[in-house]
C-alpha cells in the first residue's frame, strides 16, 4: 500500500492551536483543510487561481525546527549533498476582491534527499530515526514571505519528484486550520539535475509526473517555475488561502 495516498489534514481544536502556535500570536483566518480551496494570486487585480490541496503522505514529522536553511542535520551539522535550491513562498489571504499578504502563517517544508531518503523515519528500506535533515519551518513576515534554502529533491520508487509543504494558522473565531500540499518539478529539468552526482548514483527514476497519481489530482497547478542561479536554482511559489 502506498501511504502517500492516505489523505490527512483536519481542523484543529483551540487547545491544539494554542499549543502549536505558542509565542507566534494570533494568526489570520485560512481556508479549511477539508476542501481544495487554496488559491494563488494571478495578477495585481486580485484575481486568484485554484491551488489544490494534496495528501500529506507518510513522512511528516513536526520537528519544531524554526530555520530557513534546512539542509543540515542539527545534531551533526552535516549538510545534505545536492543542487542548491532557494525556495520562496508568498503566502496571501484571498477575499472577494483581493489577495493580501498573510503575516504570521507557519510554513513547514520537508522532502527527501538526493538519494530518495527522508530524515527521522524508520522505513523498510532505510532508518534515519533521530536525524532531521531537510525539515523545517518559517513564519511569514508582514509581507507574507517565507524563505528556505534546501536542495533539489531526489526520487524514490512510486513517486514523481516533489516537495511537501504545510501552511498553518489559527482564526480569531477560535478554530484553527491547516493546508497541506506538494510542489512538483518540470520533468525535463529533473532529468538534467538528476544526471549529475549525487543523484545519478541512484539510477534513473521510475516515475514521471504524468504517471504519478498524486500529481494527477492537480499537480500541474503546483509546478514550480525554477530558474538557474550562480549557486544552483531558485523558485518562488505564490499561494493564497481563501477567507471563509
Amino acid at each position: 500500500m502506498d501511504l502517500d495516498d492516505i489523505p490527512v489534514g483536519r481542523v484543529l481544536s483551540r487547545r491544539e492551536a494554542l499549543a502549536f502556535l505558542g509565542a507566534t500570536g494570533a494568526l489570520l483566518f485560512l481556508g479549511c483543510s477539508s476542501s481544495a480551496d487554496a488559491t494563488a494570486p494571478a495578477s495585481d487585480s486580485g484575481s486568484c487561481l485554484v491551488r489544490p490541496e494534496l495528501t500529506e503522505g507518510p513522512y511528516y514529522v513536526d520537528e519544531e525546527l524554526n530555520r530557513s536553511d534546512i539542509r543540515s542535520d542539527p545534531a551533526s551539522g552535516s549538510l545534505q549533498d545536492g543542487a542548491l535550491l532557494a525556495l520562496t513562498f508568498n503566502v496571501s489571504s484571498a477575499s472577494t476582491n483581493a489577495c493580501s499578504p498573510l503575516a504570521n502563517a507557519v510554513v513547514d517544508v520537508w522532502h527527501c534527499n538526493a538519494l530518495g531518503v527522508y530524515s527521522d523515519v524508520s522505513d523498510p528500506s532505510f532508518n534515519t530515526s533521530g536525524q532531521k535533515f531537510l525539515r523545517g519551518y518559517q513564519v511569514t513576515g508582514s509581507d507574507g514571505v517565507a524563505r528556505f534554502t534546501t536542495i533539489y529533491p531526489g526520487w524514490y520508487q512510486g513517486r514523481a519528484v516533489h516537495i511537501h509543504f504545510k501552511v498553518r494558522s489559527s482564526a480569531s473565531s477560535g478554530s484553527a486550520y491547516e493546508f497541506t500540499s506538494q510542489l512538483f518539478f518540470d520533468d525535463a529539468l529533473t532529468d538534467r539535475v538528476h544526471a549529475q552526482q549525487p543523484y545519478a548514483s541512484k539510477g534513473q527514476r521510475d516515475l514521471r509526473n504524468s504517471r504519478d497519481r498524486i500529481y494527477n489530482q492537480g499537480g500541474s497547478q503546483l509546478l514550480l517555475t525554477v530558474t538557474p542561479t550562480t549557486e544552483g536554482y531558485a523558485a518562488t511559489f505564490n499561494i493564497a488561502l481563501e477567507n471563509a
